[in-house]
């Protein structure tokens, strides 16, 4: 016990430790002008009651005033009637950072009876930074990475249906701080929106510093729509960025500039949302704008568009235009407003914008991925309409797709039952009869309600018959059967599927198939390499071959994420290949990967997968024993021994474990080193 009492003490009394160097918060009510506070402080915001203001200024440890500065309700904080309105009764001030403080002196102007100070001590901590890894989106330190404090958090975040714009705010306190006090202001405006003001989280969805350091800030997910606590009346639909310090006179940092271009940019093309466009918005009610009152806001608005407040400072407001418009230009091209209508029973129709006149298609699949419908078009406009009348209920993913560098639209098409006679599926609805195993047919899946004389026949794009493939009577329930396009040009057809009742009344049910044969045999050659430029296997080839001229892309993926983009261009029919060294921006991990090959031909775009490995890493060769000269080895290898500096003997083990060399005769020493299949070497084994 005594044991652990001193180890309490030394934890709170050594100078850098754990408990030393956490975020802490002491609150007080200030009685007089000039206070001081109770421990030193980094960051502070003051509380207080009455319809007066108040303003404060600070002195630093060495004994320097600070400039007198309004304690400034920002008007960030949740919707009305939101749980995390706890701090009744209260006006909330800012969080200000100050750097290192021990007192504070108040001014009030007109009623206030109360005023309380919230101080806030955060260190610096050094931590290692950890990045998310998101396709697309600028570098983003993590929660974890800024030292967020999960402890405190209250409840499980909110979402938004959508995202259709956002504010941008700053956080208001000095600009004069260190990249590494960053984290930081974050960490303590953090404790300060949950302890002091009541909130769920820290109010704002992402913070950005002078560095161009972007911070994640509510947790919930930086690609979901989490409903924030800056701008009150406006959180839902919205996403917050807050710049760290003042921008009332001062100008952004270029680094600070581009990494909010660059965030916006990627944070509203996840949600589809053009920058450049306005839109009418109805407020949930604050002190400018009352509970559903309507008013007109730019995609990407600063925080005074929407409340009584200076934020995010006049220079920085002004900026906002020229912003919008490079955050419009950064990683074209896009896909805006994507709109479904309709729903499985019906005709469902398919819109959105593009930046640019590009090819583009819209894919309608099963939640197993099975394709069931496919549309294409070129131009800046899609517009597509399925005719799903006769598709089986259920619910269908859908994406629309501008190529692999603009982020496809993705959604959910679910509805009505239908009550068709005869309803009817292909899986899949592409097919490619080039003899390479690989989609040379289809199953056609259809439904009957009543026993029927049912005619299967297919027809060309234009509806003209091309041929009959049965008529048999069928009985009530699921029937199948394949059809493999066999004489058939690439092209677009129909396969109808006419059922007649025993009172001679016809239901009709299409199914649409497309057939391309452009893409054949994608293959990854070696499947295994080692890009880690000793030589061997360094780079792996994509072959394959077209039947006709196509535009080709190649994309990486681990998962769901998409890497990068190996290669993207036109090709003439033939033998292909594309090499690839292992880089986008850096070195990818040792791992397997998917590589997705997309043929964009006259008539459809196709798509092929191979999956591959990465590995740098030479295998652990082990002597078990130099009499029976036995090794073992950690994976697939060849090993090879050489004896006395001359006589060389290699045996391949497929499968980790034992493997045993003959010598062929007498020898004094040997050298012995695995080599696995991607050409690593291992650590060499001396004898004697």
């Amino acid at each position: 016990m005594r044991f652990i009492r001193f180890a309490l003490l030394f934890l709170l009394l050594a100078p850098g430790s754990a408990l030393a160097a956490e975020t802490t918060m002491v609150s007080r009510d200030l009685p007089r002008a000039v206070n001081k506070a109770p421990a030193r402080f980094d960051l502070v915001g003051l509380h207080w009651k009455g319809s007066g203001s108040v303003s404060f200024r600070t002195r630093s440890l060495s004994g320097r005033w600070s400039p007198w500065r309004a304690a400034a309700p920002e008007d960030d904080g949740p919707d009305k009637g939101n749980h995390e309105l706890r701090a009744r009764g209260w006006r909330l001030g800012s969080p200000y950072w100050t750097g290192p403080s021990n007192r504070i002196e108040v001014r009030t102007f007109g009623r206030v009876t109360r005023v309380r100070a919230h101080y806030v001590r955060s260190p610096v901590k050094p931590r290692p930074a950890r990045a998310l890894s998101i396709a697309g989106s600028p570098l983003i330190l993590s929660r974890a990475s800024w030292g967020a404090n999960e402890r405190i958090r209250r409840g499980r975040p909110t979402y938004a249906d959508s995202l259709r714009f956002a504010l941008v705010h700053h956080t208001v306190g000095s600009n004069s701080y260190t990249r590494a006090q960053s984290a930081s202001i974050v960490r303590g405006i953090q404790r300060y929106h949950v302890l002091a003001n009541g909130w769920d989280d820290i109010g704002y969805n992402f913070l950005v510093d002078k560095y161009g350091q972007v911070f994640e800030g509510r947790y919930g997910g930086v690609e979901r729509n989490v409903v924030g606590a800056h701008a009150q009346g406006f959180n839902t639909g919205s996403t917050g960025v807050a710049l760290i310090g003042t921008y009332e006179g001062n100008a952004p940092s270029p680094a600070a500039r581009t990494a909010l271009t660059r965030l916006l940019a990627w944070r509203l093309d996840v949600a589809h949302a053009d920058p450049l466009s306005t839109f009418g918005w109805r407020s949930s009610g604050n002190p400018r704008f009352p509970a559903g009152r309507n008013i007109t806001l730019r995609t990407i608005s600063g925080h005074r568009d929407t409340g009584y407040t200076a934020c995010p400072g006049s220079r920085l407001y002004g900026e906002l235009p020229a912003l919008t418009r490079s955050v419009a230009q950064t990683g074209l091209p896009k896909i805006y407003f994507p709109v479904v209508t309709g729903a499985p029973g019906q005709f469902v129709h398919f819109t959105a914008t593009l930046t640019d006149p590009i090819p583009w298609s819209v894919i309608v699949s099963e939640p197993d991925g099975n394709v069931v419908a496919t549309g294409q078009g070129f131009g800046p406009d899609v517009d597509w309409t399925w005719d799903a009348r006769t598709v089986p209920d259920g619910r269908y993913l859908y994406a629309i797709d501008a190529g692999p560098t603009a982020r496809p639209a993705t959604g959910v098409v679910a509805g009505t039952s239908t009550q068709a006679s005869v309803t009817a599926l292909a899986r899949p609805a592409l097919i490619s009869p080039n003899g390479d195993r690989r989609g040379d047919s289809t199953v056609i899946r259809y439904r009957l309600r009543e026993a029927s004389l049912v005619t299967a026949s297919v027809v060309d794009s234009a509806g003209t018959p091309v041929t009959t493939l049965f008529v048999e009577q069928k009985g009530v329930g699921s029937h199948e059967f394949p059809w493999d396009a066999f004489g058939l040009a690439d092209g677009r057809y129909g396969i109808v599927l006419t059922a007649r009742n025993a009172l001679g009344i016809e239901a009709t049910a299409t199914v649409a198939v497309v057939v391309d044969r452009t893409l054949v045999g994608v293959r990854v050659v070696p499947q295994v390499f080692s890009p880690n430029g000793d030589g061997r296997l360094d780079t792996t080839r994509f072959n394959f071959q077209l039947n006709g001229p196509a535009r080709v892309s190649l994309v990486i993926r681990q998962g769901k994420k998409t890497l990068g983009q190996v290669f993207t261009g036109q090709l003439e029919a033939g033998q292909q290949s594309i090499e690839w060294n292992g880089r986008f921006r850096r070195v990818v991990g040792e791992r397997e990967y998917r590589a997705d090959l997309h043929a964009a031909s006259p008539v459809a775009t196709t798509r092929q997968t191979v999956m591959f490995g990465v590995d740098r890493t030479g295998p652990r060769l082990r002597l078990v024993s130099s009499s029976t000269l036995t090794f073992s080895v950690n994976e697939p290898a060849d090993v090879t021994v050489v004896f006395d500096g001359s006589r060389t003997v290699t045996r391949r083990r497929l499968t980790p474990g034992r493997i045993r060399i003959s010598s062929g005769g007498a020898f004094s020493t040997f050298r012995a080193v695995a080599r696995d299949f991607a050409g690593n070497d291992g650590r060499a084994i001396t004898y004697p």
